[in-house]
């Protein structure tokens, strides 16, 4: 007797039921597809954003600068920082280096002023290392030696200036006086953070050095890492190297509230794929087990034909196996294209992260998780062969004359 190709045949035989417990199983699976490339996708983002906009792979700061942060420690500078980027950029691992200024400012235009937060940066280097041109949507980058700044877009919009216009900027210099640049406006810039685009003002490094009266200095120097280069390895390296015990070089996810962030997002994404997981399984279970208890009357009427108990059990296994494989491969084939449609067009999240302070972009481009895929195909079989064990093996131990009698 060909189990097998029994059960085949009653999957076709009623298809209503058939398609119920394809469903679920698929749904779950492509749940379960999708969760985890949209989790893929906006971790990705948040680490990304991290790196390239606050801390590089590695950031290098004066050892107590980080202690002294929320008071804006100027004078805690890497001084003669040419040098320091110079020496840094020898070493193997390193791709390129970019020396910054972070510093509060107050922008004041038509007797208004607007809180912003200025950025220091030598543009040549930032071409390179976070491709600033790519998010320029008006005017062109500001001249080395000259006042002249981009602008975020939100900032922009606020302020109520574009390319041409001029604003002042005001700020805390490192000795704690009060000091004040005009600066044209050649660019505005629509960055993937909207915190960014909020308050943010970038200015010619050497311009932004005059406006603090910081001389030589900066404030930190972000690296940027080659592809696969490990960044625990190159900062102690460096660290032992060019640390002097006055600089210190941290990784991207060293001492950060930022990766805090992403330490906190990452539970909370890992609970929610828990939680995803144990729902879909429950989906799985209850479809198969009603399915299952709903064929008593036929499992009585087989058991009299004389199948034996371990037959009925086998039968119906293969028929959750079946079902299984159906249903999760059409869950895990429409999850892959609905992630790899997403990452082209990206799920737009601006509403909803209005007022949120994360470094999350406003658009996250889902990335499809291979690993979990092959796995969420598997454990959805599994979990629906081995449902079937546990109800066929109750109705199989029922007499054939007390199951003709339950229905």
């Amino acid at each position: 007797m060909k189990l097998w190709r029994i059960a085949a045949r009653n999957i076709g035989r009623n298809k209503k039921r058939s398609f119920l417990s394809l469903s679920a199983i698929a749904v779950a699976v492509m749940g379960i597809v999708f969760f985890s490339g949209y989790l893929k996708g906006m971790t990705g983002d948040l680490v990304r954003n991290v790196k390239t906009f606050y801390s590089g792979d590695i950031r290098v700061q004066h050892e107590d600068y980080e202690r002294y942060g929320y008071l804006n420690p100027l004078h805690l500078r890497i001084e003669d920082f040419e040098s320091v980027a110079a020496e840094i950029e020898q070493d193997e691992s390193v791709a390129l280096t970019s020396p910054r200024i972070t510093f509060p400012a107050a922008v004041y235009r038509e007797e208004e002023t607007f809180k912003a937060t200025g950025l220091g940066v030598d543009f040549g280097r930032e071409t390179g290392f976070q491709n600033l041109e790519d998010y320029i949507v008006e005017g062109r980058m500001p001249g080395a030696g000259k006042n002249e700044a981009l602008v975020g877009t939100g900032l922009a919009r606020e302020i109520g200036v574009g390319t041409g216009d001029k604003v002042t900027v005001m700020t805390t210099t490192m000795r704690r006086g009060t000091n004040a640049v005009t600066f044209r406006i050649t660019g505005v810039v629509r960055f993937p953070l909207q915190e960014l685009n909020k308050t943010r003002i970038l200015v010619p490094l050497d311009r932004a050095q005059r406006l603090l009266r910081m001389g030589p200095s900066v404030s930190e120097i972000l690296v940027k890492l080659k592809e696969g280069a490990n960044a625990a390895e190159t900062a102690a390296r460096l660290q032992e190297g060019l640390g002097e015990d006055v600089l210190a070089f941290k990784t991207w996810d060293e001492g950060s509230v930022s990766y805090g962030y992403i330490k906190m997002a990452t539970a909370v994404y890992n609970l929610s794929a828990l939680f995803f997981f144990l729902l879909a399984s429950s989906v799985i279970v209850n479809t198969t087990m009603m399915v299952v208890f709903e064929r008593v009357r036929e499992i009585g009427t087989i058991g009299a034909l004389g199948m034996t108990r371990g037959q009925i059990v086998r039968l119906f296994l293969f028929e959750a196996l079946y079902l299984g494989i159906i249903g999760s491969a059409a869950g895990a084939v429409l999850g892959i294209g609905i992630v790899v449609s997403l990452s082209i067009t990206g799920i737009d999240l601006s509403n909803a992260l209005q007022g949120v302070d994360m470094e999350i972009s406003g658009r996250i481009y889902p990335a499809l998780n291979p690993v979990l895929t092959i796995f969420a195909f598997f454990y959805s079989i599994g979990i629906a062969g081995l449902t079937s064990l546990i109800p066929s093996g109750r109705a199989a131990r029922i007499e054939p004359v007390e199951a003709l009698r339950s229905l």
